[in-house]
């Protein structure tokens, strides 16, 4: 099993069912397919949530590019280049109201050591969306 934390302002979304996936860095462990994960906000303070614990559907490698000129460059998942609308989707699936919203996040969380460009490679982890389970669940 698998945990993941993510900042409070996903956590609305993450119990909707309509964020089911977060993009990673590299590690030593990822989840696997099949495996069961732990979401959390605020994990290790004293304002820590079990959001849910999901069943991992996949995990593919994923690479981003946000330029400050363009806000986006690029997006690969899967190693499937995103054209401009199924990159628009992909950011509201990931929590995001736009591609400019998930641009802004990604530089105020994770600006470039030097110059005008982030370069981002790692995974991205897809799970059961939470309200699906739970409606599988009441049924």
């Amino acid at each position: 099993m698998v945990a993941y934390s993510f900042k409070k302002r996903f956590g609305p979304p993450i119990l909707a069912g309509t964020k089911a996936q977060t993009i990673r860095a590299d590690r030593k462990r990822h989840a696997r397919q099949g495996e069961e994960l732990q979401l959390y906000t605020g994990m290790r303070t004293r304002h820590c949530t079990l959001l849910g614990r999901p069943t991992c559907l996949s995990v593919m490698p994923v690479r981003l590019c946000f330029s400050e000129r363009s806000a986006t460059e690029l997006f690969e998942v899967g190693g499937e280049l995103l054209s401009p609308a199924r990159m628009e989707a992909f950011a509201r699936e990931d929590g995001f109201e736009s591609v400019e919203d998930m641009a802004r996040f990604w530089w105020a969380e994770h600006p470039p050591e030097e110059g005008d460009r982030i370069a981002f490679e790692g995974v991205l982890i897809r799970w059961q969306p939470l309200a699906a389970a739970v409606e599988q669940q009441a049924a």
